[in-house]
């Protein structure tokens, strides 16, 4: 048996190179079958390919003028120090895909900064999906940490926590949370905080100049619950005090209030906090993710928000 040569194209090559002819050459269909000497039909199943196996990203590099006005009237009623929003894509409709490439280039305008910061990000659906829409970047003179532990319950790292995967995006020196999400107890929890390793990043994290997170809801799908981070007895027990919404775990009231409960005696990362010389940006959107949004710039637990048009519009009416 002949091995296959290394440079063989394989069927991803043929789908990279049938999505870089349509969206940057600008070939038809016809031409990029023509130029891969294969016919119309497969022509256009690689290019559908280029798209679903994510080897093209698509970002919009023209302000709308629309979202334009909406962050100028975020900033304006809850006293933002930035504000990024994205075109939405229907109602009902999960804006994340539209939100994550608008935080993405938002992250990417950080990191390109030559002056060295620590940049901390939490965990969850809309960190993850925005790392994803991330070019490949060298900022060694950042450092990168994480703001939550990155262990589940049962010893399995998180599938939605993203220091690594940014790591590897921008080559920058990273500082995962070695940590539970949330302890056992709050007994456990300081254990892990003697440790001296721990106390070095949870120091980066307390410190970092830029914070990027996402926002949990606190209803039925509270991403705490459907993540195995707490019971369904524990989040029947939050919403009874008051629960509107959860910041890298530390869940908080309709006035944006850390709720004083058991399970915030036990999260295991650092609370958000911010500042004049420090900024804290929410990524989220979304109908389930309003009455978070709404506690949490009430209560200013962050200064920076990226959201999609619809989200946008239902927090300034």
């Amino acid at each position: 048996m002949i091995d296959r040569p290394e440079s063989e194209p394989t069927p991803l090559d043929d789908a990279a190179r049938a999505g870089w002819l349509y969206y940057v050459a600008g070939l038809t269909q016809d031409q990029i079958a023509r130029e891969l000497g294969t016919s119309r039909q497969r022509a256009q199943r690689l290019v559908s390919r280029a798209i679903s196996e994510r080897l093209i990203h698509v970002r919009l590099e023209h302000r709308v003028s629309g979202c334009l006005h909406l962050e100028a009237a975020l900033t304006r009623r809850f006293g933002l120090k930035l504000a990024r929003v994205a075109p939405s894509i229907g109602a009902d409709v999960d804006p994340l895909p539209s939100i994550a490439p608008t935080a993405a280039a938002e992250v990417e305008r950080v990191l390109r900064s030559e002056r060295p910061m620590v940049v901390a990000f939490g965990t969850g659906r809309s960190l993850r999906a925005t790392v994803e829409e991330m070019t490949s970047m060298v900022c060694e003179q950042h450092k990168i940490v994480s703001l939550n532990g990155n262990i589940s319950a049962d010893g399995s790292a998180s599938y939605y926590d993203v220091i690594f995967r940014i790591a590897d995006r921008v080559r920058a020196p990273h500082y995962p949370m070695p940590m539970p999400v949330i302890a056992q107890d709050a007994a456990e929890r300081e254990l892990f905080h003697a440790l001296k390793p721990v106390q070095s990043v949870l120091r980066l994290a307390r410190n970092a100049d830029v914070t990027f997170v996402g926002l949990g809801q606190m209803g039925a799908d509270a991403p705490l619950l459907k993540d195995g981070f707490i019971t369904a007895a524990e989040l029947e027990e939050m919403q009874q005090l008051g629960a509107a919404g959860e910041v890298a775990g530390w869940v908080f009231d309709s006035d944006g209030r850390y709720l004083e409960t058991s399970i915030n005696q036990r999260v295991a990362g650092v609370r958000v906090e911010i500042s004049s010389d420090r900024t804290a940006v929410a990524i989220a959107g979304g109908k389930p993710k309003l009455a978070a949004l709404r506690a949490g710039l009430k209560g200013r637990l962050f200064n920076g928000l990226i959201t999609d048009e619809l989200t946008a519009q239902a927090l300034l009416s």
